[in-house]
């Protein structure tokens, strides 16, 4: 995988609300994907199909994209937090500490928990990365592949006590995440999910989920989106065992990164808003996604508009491909402007508001 420079990309295609605008923030990191702002304003850049690490930083008035760190194993989740960089890799979760102070030089990496991937699975095997309002770090553990019976570790979103080492499920019956953020005020955990393949263009949906109590089990592989049995697994059981997502996204659209904006830069209207980065479909027909989207909610955390935000990486639906970009990851800076990453090309782009 290489990246590719903004100077061969249509970057004029890509559309905003009015009065936003987008704009390439930094290129030449192949394979970007989750990322991190550090303390000192240096923003760090996961891979997945990669083994590096980049970090993103200002030098003599430039903004330069350097590796890290490298030799890792799918170092796709990201996350820092008092000076520590933690790294979700597909089999073990590490800790870098005071990493701004050694970005030239960077320490031995402290292992937090390992042993997350004990038989390779073939599928799902990356990580999404966040911390907790509890100080806890999240991780997910994919489903081994498109529809088999996960092992008891496997389709979950857990938690490990980064001091501690102590692992505790949050939630189960979660097929494929690889995004998740915590509510601004409520504090609840909420992360999109991939639906299955093969059921046809149009379903299941994938989802956005709300974790809004102890011991939720979202379905997989008995039932999807909430309300379609699984032909196979879902024979003997009833959707109404599961919880429900919150909302359904599209089929095959694949939401990866997502965000509540709390920001200051934007109109009032997008505080405590989520954004979804989607890398879009591989075998649909015709092929969706390849945008950021919008969720408006009311302080109940009822959805009240989804609608897209970034939109013009597809060029063709029907065409292969039919994009020229994938939109991977999103986040909010320190003034308020909105980063969003592209794997495909390499590139991380800004969206601003105002001048």
């Amino acid at each position: 995988m290489t990246g590719r420079s903004a100077s061969e990309l249509p970057i004029d295609k890509l559309k905003v609300p009015a009065g936003f605008k987008v704009q390439v923030w930094a290129e030449g990191m192949p394979g970007a994907r989750s990322m991190a702002l550090g303390d000192k304003g240096t923003v760090f850049v996961g891979t997945r199909q990669l083994s590096e690490v980049y970090a993103v930083t200002e030098r003599d008035g430039k903004r330069v994209a350097t590796v890290l760190l490298k030799g890792l194993n799918a170092p796709n989740g990201i996350v820092f937090n008092k000076g520590t960089l933690y790294i979700a890799e597909r089999d073990r979760i590490t800790r870098y500490d005071d990493i701004e102070s050694r970005l030239d030089n960077a320490p031995e990496a402290k292992v937090i928990v390992d042993g997350l991937d004990p038989d390779k699975q073939p599928g799902h095997f990356w990580k999404f990365l966040a911390m907790g309002p509890d100080g806890k770090l999240y991780y997910n553990v994919g489903a081994p592949g498109n529809i088999v019976m996960p092992g008891y570790f496997q389709a979950t979103i857990s938690r490990v006590d980064p001091k501690t080492g102590v692992i505790e499920t949050v939630a189960q019956g979660v097929r494929n995440s690889v995004g998740f953020d915590f509510h601004p005020k409520t504090k609840e955990l909420w992360f999109t999910n991939h639906g299955r393949d093969w059921m046809g263009d149009d379903s299941p949906n994938d989802t956005l989920n709300r974790v809004s109590h102890k011991g939720m089990n979202f379905g997989y592989p008995f039932c999807h989106q909430g309300d379609m049995p699984d032909p196979d697994f879902g024979k003997h059981r009833s959707c109404a065992e599961f919880d429900k997502p919150t909302l359904k996204l599209g089929a095959h659209i694949a939401p990866i990164g997502m965000r509540f904006y709390t920001g200051k830069m934007f109109p009032a209207e997008y505080q405590n808003n989520i954004f979804i980065a989607m890398r879009g479909s591989w075998n649909r027909t015709e092929k969706q996604g390849y945008n950021v989207m919008r969720v408006v909610l009311d302080p109940q955390g009822k959805v009240l508009k989804y609608e897209p935000f970034l939109t013009g990486f597809l060029l063709d639906a029907k065409a292969d491909p039919p994009m020229w970009g994938r939109p991977n990851d999103v986040m909010v800076m320190r003034d308020g402007a909105l980063l969003v990453s592209d794997d495909q090309n390499g590139i991380i782009y800004r969206v601003s508001y105002g001048k």
